[in-house]
């Protein structure tokens, strides 16, 4: 009996503690969740704004991999990297001791033939004094004699051009530095055996001209033709935020490369020797005033590995729109595509929407 009330009032608490804690699910709230999950904007056609914003890279003025042009060893180094160099200035001196036999062989070459042109000459010289003597010499020795002179004469000039180009090559053994720079790179150490290599090789020495720089800006196809590279350009690199500096379009490549754009250079002077190579930049980019363009907010633009596109709203379900990006601003990118203006589109589109999928 004692046992029967026990389990009665367990039963009874249990049932209380249930009923207390266990609350209706309130399916409407979650099917008004699922209705308002998607936020609808609009497509809408206004002017660009004045400037582009487009990303730079610095590039060096002039940079230059320094190969060797005859095969040899390295004998001293007089630069390293960060080394400050002028024009002209000696960098490297390599040794090929199969150079100097070639020089003293082609020293002696010259010298026999420059003692045979003095001999044929000489003797051509009293022939022909001894002419003067009526059938002391026969007119063909005479003859014979002067084309030995000149023959010689012609070989003795041909070993001495021979001896300056041996003396040319050697001096090739001297790497020297083609114009003002910084030596940035340096792969070789003194005994290494050094030979003319292509653009692939690993070079010597790498020499950047870093007094003025080049800024670098590729241009879209989509609006080459809206950007005006006669006015002047301002840009602030990553590195020197709040610093803004201004500058012209030095020149540009008036075609479209691999990316589908056309490149721009800014030319840039370094006076302070803060920028290097390789900085990046935003650069501001004047646009041709009065053109009109379609743009979407940022967050409706949907991009993969494979596409961008936007996901219209056409009569209740989405529409995946294939677009091509242009300027962006702030809140807002021209977009090129199968739109028009008022087109109602998905803002904060992600790809799990999919073709056809009702829009609420």
């Amino acid at each position: 009996m004692k046992s029967r009330s026990i389990i009665l009032i367990g039963g009874v608490c249990l049932f209380a503690a249930c009923s207390g804690n266990q609350k209706p699910v309130d399916m409407t709230r979650q099917e008004t969740k699922n209705k308002n999950q998607y936020q609808v904007g609009s497509i809408t056609e206004k002017a660009l704004s004045s400037n582009a914003r487009l990303p730079g890279q610095l590039k060096p003025f002039n940079e230059v991999n320094i190969f060797p042009k005859v095969n040899g060893f390295v004998k001293k180094l007089f630069v390293d990297r960060g080394t400050i160099v002028k024009k002209g200035e000696l960098l490297i001196t390599l040794e090929a001791p199969e150079m100097e036999s070639q020089l003293q062989a082609a020293n002696s070459r010259y010298l026999q033939a420059q003692e045979n042109a003095l001999a044929s000459k000489e003797k051509y010289r009293r022939l022909k004094e001894a002419a003067k003597e009526p059938g002391s010499v026969s007119p063909l020795d005479l003859d014979n004699a002067m084309a030995k002179m000149k023959a010689d004469d012609a070989m003795a000039q041909a070993e001495r051009s021979n001896v300056a180009s041996v003396r040319t090559v050697q001096d090739y053994l001297n790497i020297r530095a083609p114009f003002d720079g910084m030596i940035v790179q340096r792969n070789v150490s003194a005994g290494a055996l050094v030979s003319p290599g292509k653009g692939t090789d690993q070079p010597m020495l790498v020499l950047q001209d870093i007094s003025k720089l080049r800024l670098e800006v590729y241009i879209p196809e989509n609006y080459v033709d809206q950007v005006d590279l006669k006015q002047p350009v301002k840009f602030t690199f990553n590195a020197m935020p709040g610093v803004e500096q201004t500058a012209k379009i030095s020149r540009s490549a008036n075609s479209l490369g691999n990316m589908r754009s056309e490149a721009i250079e800014i030319d840039v002077q370094d006076k302070s020797g803060q920028l290097k190579p390789g900085m990046y930049a935003e650069v501001r980019i004047p646009v041709l005033s009065g053109a009109k363009s379609l743009l979407a907010p940022n967050n409706a633009i949907v991009r993969s590995t494979e596409r961008e596109y936007i996901v219209a709203v056409k009569k209740g379900r989405a529409a995946l729109i294939d677009i091509k990006e242009g300027l962006s601003r702030n809140d807002s990118t021209q977009v090129f595509g199968d739109l028009k203006d008022g087109d109602k589109i998905l803002n904060h589109a992600n790809d799990e929407v999919k073709e056809g999928t009702i829009i609420q």
